[in-house]
């Protein structure tokens, strides 16, 4: 498609300035969890008491606890939960703990990182470096454009095919989940979608196992996904290449973003919300092969346009300034654990551990999703009788484990466990479904 002036062009000469986790259970220590009031709740009069469960927490995943002024790390972390939200998430409590140290002074400047211009050095060194260490992370190349914005993920779904497409072009559509339902559903006001695939009919549990022999549109103008659908856990582990004229494929990775390492040429585009897995919520991160940008829709917003925002560097209009800082902090933290393929095997032994307790529950619990497809940050699971999961959420949020309701949709549990979430968090839900399950069996 041939490029055209943006429709926002006059708008881009914006002047710019130069510019662990948790001490419930400590590193080797093994913590029984009897069957009485000491600890997880007793068993019912009518039932066995359950043997005692034990469990040993790692080393490797406790975070160090930063000393603080009121008592020390011990008292701060034992005042936190185990947090198993789906978004916003855990964030690393050395982030935390260090965006607390700087939040009255940040580094000498005089300012809270809140106070201070988007356009003075202060910030720019800050939006620089974040941009500097998510390149370092994702080995993204230079010409991709990254961008920093609001809206979320949602906002994009109208956005990508604003800015790629002309008005009624046809883009395909990959759907295995509620999120990219929900993308095609808003680009068809902007384009011709055509949904190449579903998995609604058996209510999310796959993906197709053979991407060839899908029926995708050779003039389509790109091909999009959802690489990791957080409600019902499906995530792809190999992606399908495009057909389309212009080999585009588009990924939300919301979700599943810098859990492990990704080949950005693979995409023409991907988005992410950052409030699941790199920061606190507000924070959009947009990375685009800049040859894509310029030739936005003429109905196209400027806050919508990509080539407003790479113009001026994510600083067209005042972005969210301490949202970005808590970011770049997540992105230091995740490249001194020495980077994303060191991250993908953390999160793995974190799924594996909870799907391994799930699926040799003799089906006390069930996680509905093909295995060859599971999330490793999101891990839906029923109760066999589900009129105990009501009882296990509660019993679970008394043990510091919050957040463990499924989504409204569809129900049951789920534990999101990104990269944040510490081993010692899984094993805990790992001892405590065991010894539920322990107490509802006769």
């Amino acid at each position: 498609m041939a490029a055209a002036p943006s429709p926002n062009a006059r708008l881009i000469k914006s002047p710019l300035r130069p510019n662990h986790h948790h001490d419930l259970l400590k590193p080797g220590a093994t913590v029984t969890f009897p069957s009485t009031n000491n600890g997880f709740p007793s068993l019912s009069p009518s039932r066995s008491p359950a043997k005692p469960l034990s469990i040993t927490c790692s080393t490797s995943q406790l975070q160090d606890r930063p000393a603080t002024a009121t008592g020390g790390a011990a008292s701060v972390s034992e005042d936190r939960v185990f947090n198993f939200a789906a978004g916003p998430a855990v964030l690393p409590e050395k982030v935390l703990a260090k965006a607390q140290s700087e939040l009255l002074n940040w580094r000498g400047s005089g300012m809270s990182v809140m106070e201070m211009s988007h356009r003075g050095k202060e910030f720019t060194a800050i939006i620089v470096k974040a941009e500097a260490d998510l390149r370092a992370l994702l080995s993204i190349p230079e010409d991709y454009a990254v961008l920093f914005l609001q809206g979320g993920a949602t906002t994009q779904f109208a956005a990508v095919p604003l800015n790629l497409c002309s008005p009624g072009e046809p883009v395909d559509y990959l759907v295995t989940g509620s999120w990219g339902d929900k993308a095609g559903k808003e680009a068809s006001k902007y384009a011709k979608v055509n949904v190449i695939w579903s998995g609604k009919a058996e209510n999310y549990v796959r993906i197709p196992p053979n991407f060839d022999e899908l029926e995708q549109n050779p003039d389509a103008r790109y091909l999009h996904i959802c690489a990791n659908e957080t409600i019902y856990g499906v995530e792809f582990k190999d992606y399908p290449t495009p057909k389309n004229r212009g080999g585009i494929l588009v990924a939300d990775m919301s979700s599943n973003f810098c859990s492990k390492p990704v080949d950005v040429t693979q995409f023409g585009l991907i988005y992410a919300g950052a409030q699941k897995n790199v920061g606190p919520a507000g924070v959009t991160v947009v990375i685009v092969r800049k040859d894509l940008i310029g030739s936005a829709q003429g109905i196209t917003p400027v806050m919508l346009d990509y080539k407003i925002h790479a113009d001026n560097k994510s600083l067209y209009n005042t972005p969210p300034c301490f949202g970005l800082y808590v970011c770049g902090l997540v992105f230091e933290d995740l490249l001194d654990q020495g980077g994303l393929a060191e991250v993908e095997k953390k999160n793995k032994e974190k799924a594996d551990l909870l799907y391994a307790a799930i699926d040799e529950s003799n089906g006390f619990y069930r996680c509905p999703v093909e295995k060859s497809v599971r999330s490793l940050m999101n891990v839906p699971f029923t109760l066999e009788k589900s009129e105990l999961e009501a009882d296990f959420i509660n019993k679970a949020a008394k043990e510091k484990m919050v957040a463990l309701k499924g989504h409204r949709s569809v129900g049951g549990m789920r534990a999101s466990i990104y990269n944040a979430m510490p081993l010692a968090g899984v094993e805990k839900l790992v001892a405590f479904m065991k010894h539920f399950q322990a107490s509802h069996t006769t």
